[in-house]
């Protein structure tokens, strides 16, 4: 499957072991290359360089395996997507080849290294090498002039925007390139061609970062302790160079693989122009497509599955563009694995699933292609009729949810005829439907996705619970689903369920929350936050993948929490002992209702038709901590459930049995049917400690209580919180009571005190109220301004002063912090003229910035424009003599 007119010695899979090889002699560790998936890095999608995946080394955060290492690293680039296929440039999948140091060798190594892979294995012209050095870089040109022998006049220098490597704060450098001169051939033509020159003469091959400072991120550089060496060198690149053709695409492997792309279409590379475009693009994204699926990534509308649906589906498109007929992707990636398995033998190992990934998806696309690229030939109508040529957000939404057009993949379209697409209008239509989305997850499952999902496994698969007597297990995975979709395999970062044939994990049932833990491989682990049974006898184990990946048949290690556990089956264990201690205390007529048991807490919930009394909770509470430190066994037998029922065990009410039942006993004192996990011997619960009971329905009871640690936390919460109290207090917690009552007596001292002190300021703010009373319409009127009065004591000043206006009006304005205070009093002769309080407050209180009102006799209003009190008086004596007339 190679091009046999490319020596195989400067073939695509032998140059990575060459320089492997040769950086192995050098001392260095050859790393496999790591996941597409970055590890413990939010700020990367996908891995996109060799450094990316090392960071933890150059930070420091982790010890690197040897401060020597070099790797040839799967990356994925997806900003320049439009342009991939248009030319033969582009490309999204890479392989990078690099030697990296971590506080060992510096610049005399990694440039002599250089210089000796490419000249002396690489088999390069060294006539045909130029090193380019950062400007400043004196050490570099140096080592480069002096001690490697190139010529001055051939070390080319340039500026930070070429040849300083920076990105924000933190570790930055210098950095020295190598270009290689491909000839004329390739060249601009132009007399200034040279290094640097945006043809494609000199290509760039090699990049030496010379990380040696520290940036602040405002352009004040440190010395870094450490010095750190961050190579580079494009795989494809090189071998464009050594085996002389024109670009990436005829460079061995690829060109296979691209020959292969042509044959299904039944043309040849470079016999038609715009063939060339969708041959390009296919042979570039099925490379991604396949190493993103070996690497446990899987088509979805958001993230790196959607970068992988949106590669996926521009490939399939172009396919059917050629010509190609029925499904082809998975045809192709067979040929990627056989010219990529040398280097990545993971592509071998995960194949099965990597073609079934690639044939579902790209069935589900055709289904769909057909009719929505027909919807967009009729909307590209429509607006051509009209002479618009702007698609509709609304419009594009549509294709992307009901035919599974991406937005890139419509805009792609629409491009190619001269149109655009309104994607502010995409991206809300997006987010209305999230939101209803959203909005109707409340009755679905516990990942809050639809229920349908679960609902769409084989009704064949079932799982098996062993987990009674071990916390650890291995079983198969049967099935795996994200939180939307059934998948072949899920990888780091990814949210889903673990279906296995049998676990030791329990599932939330009975009343009793799920285990948690983990479920590993030998450099897998998938954190398990729930457990979920379901019909059919499935269980479901939800979390997340925190490193590696699972694919479907993967043997796995499931390892429960074993401290979630104990506490979880404490809490179990104390509700048949509360069970039967409730119907002790209170009577037979006591069953249980309802129960929830984690491993926080516990609340069991019973049939009872009263609230119990202090007396009655203090029995059943003294009960369970007695059976507790009677140390009794607990057992669990298996039968069937007539001879359970004849051994005295406690059915719960409600519940259906079939087959065979576990009965969990405990000594002589409680036997119930139970399916949950418990402790061996009640003295394992430790304590008992009820917190509340309380009245949840007609008949129905609850008691929240703890066990064990839960208990002792309690009472260390309580002893911090009366610690402190004392510390308040000044007292120590034997007195505390004392000093309590002693402080609320002289507060209720002070608060009486207080009272009348306000009753005789607001008094005295009245001043001779009686000088102020006016007769308006045979009625006694008055309207006051005072200052620092509250509501409460303004309406006392009303009712002293209605007393004075002898069944006339009174109306009081309080200034109070910036604020407005109200009020309009009106008696019986003022009422039977017809004054009404609440439309004066109503009339006056806008002007004071407020708003009020109230009845005819009594109204207040508050307000925040005290500027406007003398206005607002005013306006109360218009409004009253209105009232009047």
């Amino acid at each position: 499957m190679s091009n046999k007119s490319v020596n195989s010695e400067n073939g695509v899979n032998q140059i990575r072991r060459k320089f492997l090889e040769f950086f192995e002699s050098k001392g260095h560790l050859a790393m496999k290359s790591f996941s597409l998936v970055p590890h413990n890095d939010n700020s990367l999608l996908l891995i996109n360089s060799g450094m990316a995946p090392l960071k933890p080394y150059f930070t420091g955060q982790e010890i690197p395996p040897r401060r020597r290492v070099c790797t040839c690293q799967k990356c994925i680039r997806t900003g320049d997507i439009e342009n991939v296929g248009k030319t033969a440039r582009h490309g999204t999948f890479f392989e990078m080849l690099g030697n990296f140091s971590f506080g060992d060798y510096f610049k005399h190594e990694a440039i002599a290294w250089t210089w000796e892979f490419l000249t002396e294995v690489a088999g390069l012209d060294v006539n045909r090498l130029y090193p380019s050095v950062y400007m400043d870089d004196d050490e570099a040109f140096e080592i480069w002039n002096k001690e490697i022998g190139i010529p001055a006049e051939r070390i080319f220098k340039f500026g930070k925007e070429d040849n300083f490597w920076e990105h924000g704060e933190g570790p930055c450098g210098p950095c020295s390139e190598v270009y290689y001169d491909r000839g004329e051939k390739y060249g601009c033509g132009k007399p200034t061609c040279t290094v640097g020159c945006d043809c494609d003469r000199y290509m760039e091959i090699w990049n030496n970062v010379f990380s040696q400072f520290n940036s602040d991120g405002k352009g004040h550089y440190t010395d870094l302790i450490q010095k750190n060496i961050d190579t580079g060198m494009g795989l494809e690149r090189l071998a464009v160079a050594l085996q002389d053709v024109e670009s990436i695409f005829e460079v061995d492997t690829i060109k296979a693989l691209l020959d292969r792309v042509a044959e299904l279409a039944n043309t040849s590379y470079k016999e038609d122009a715009g063939k060339d475009v969708s041959l390009r693009l296919i042979t570039d994204h099925i490379r991604s497509c396949t190493f993103m699926i070996s690497d446990g990534i899987m088509p979805s509308n958001e993230g790196r599955g959607y970068v992988l649906r949106r590669l996926l589906r521009r490939a399939a498109r172009h396919g059917r563009m050629l010509g190609i007929k029925d499904t082809f992707l998975a045809n192709l990636a067979n040929t990627v694995i056989e010219l990529s398995k040398d280097g990545y033998p993971e592509l071998e190992e995960k194949k099965e699933m990597i073609l079934k990934v690639l044939t579902e998806e790209e069935n589900k696309f055709n289904k769909t292609i057909d009719q929505g690229l027909s919807i967009l030939s009729d909307i590209e109508g429509k607006l051509a009729e009209n002479g618009e040529k702007v698609i509709s957000g609304e419009d594009a939404f549509r294709l992307y949810d009901t035919y599974g057009f991406p937005l890139d993949l419509t805009k792609e379209i629409i491009e190619e005829k001269g149109f655009s697409v309104d994607e502010d209008g995409f991206n809300k239509a997006m987010e209305a439907q999230r939101k209803q989305a959203r909005a109707a997850r409340k009755a679905t499952n516990y990942m809050g996705a639809d229920v349908t999902i679960y609902q769409s496994l084989d009704p064949k698969l079932e799982s098996v619970f062993e987990g009674y007597n071990s916390l650890t297990d291995s079983g198969k995975i049967i099935a795996l689903t994200t939180e939307d979709e059934i998948v072949e395999a899920i990888a780091e970062g990814d949210h889903g369920t673990i279906f296995l044939d049998k676990t030791s994990f329990y599932a939330t049932m009975g009343g009793q929350n799920a285990d948690i833990g983990v479920i590993k491989t030998a450099d897998s682990v998938f954190n398990v936050v729930d457990v979920i049974k379901l019909g059919g006898n499935k269980i479901g184990h939800v979390g997340y993948v925190s490193q590696g990946m699972f694919k479907l048949g993967d043997t796995v290690e499931t390892v429960v929490d074993a401290n979630n556990r104990r506490k979880t089956a404490a809490n179990h264990s104390a509700t048949h002992l509360l069970h039967k201690a409730l119907r002790e205390v209170l009577g037979n007529h006591v069953e249980q209702a309802g129960s929830y048991v984690d491993a926080e807490r516990l609340r069991f919930d019973f049939t009872h038709f009263k609230s119990l009394s202090k007396e009655e909770l203090e029995s059943v509470e003294a009960l369970v901590n007695r059976e507790i430190n009677k140390a009794l066994p607990v057992v669990t037998d298996v039968m069937d459930v007539e001879s359970a029922k004849k051994s005295g065990a406690m059915a719960l009410f409600g519940e259906k049995y079939q087959g065979d039942v576990r009965v969990v006993s405990m000594g002589d004192f409680s036997k119930e049917l139970c399916g949950g996990t418990h402790v061996h011997n009640t003295a394992d619960i430790k304590l008992f400690k009820i917190l509340s009971e309380n009245g949840i329905a007609a008949g129905v009871r609850r008691i929240e209580a703890l066990t064990g640690d839960g208990v002792i936390e309690f009472y260390q919460d309580i002893e911090n919180r009366m610690q402190k109290v004392a510390e308040l207090l000044k007292t120590n917690e034997s007195e505390l009571v004392s000093k309590t009552e002693s402080v609320l007596d002289e507060m209720k001292a002070l608060k009486s005190e207080n009272e009348k002190l306000k009753a005789k300021l607001a008094s005295e703010a009245l001043g001779d109220s009686k000088e102020s009373i006016e007769e308006i319409g045979g009625v006694k009127f008055i309207a006051m301004q005072v200052s620092g009065v509250e509501m409460n004591e303004l309406r006392n000043l009303g009712d002293k002063l209605k007393e004075d206006v002898d069944g006339g009006v009174v109306v009081l304005a309080s200034d109070v912090d910036g604020k407005v205070n109200l009020l309009c009093m009106a008696g019986d002769k003022a009422l039977a003229l017809g004054a009404h309080a609440g439309n004066i407050i109503k009339g006056i209180a806008a002007i004071v910035g407020g708003g009020g009102g109230g009845r005819p006799n009594i109204a207040q209003a508050g307000g925040k424009n005290p500027a406007g009190i003398k206005d607002a008086l005013d306006k109360a004596r218009e409004v009253f003599k209105s009232q009047l007339n």
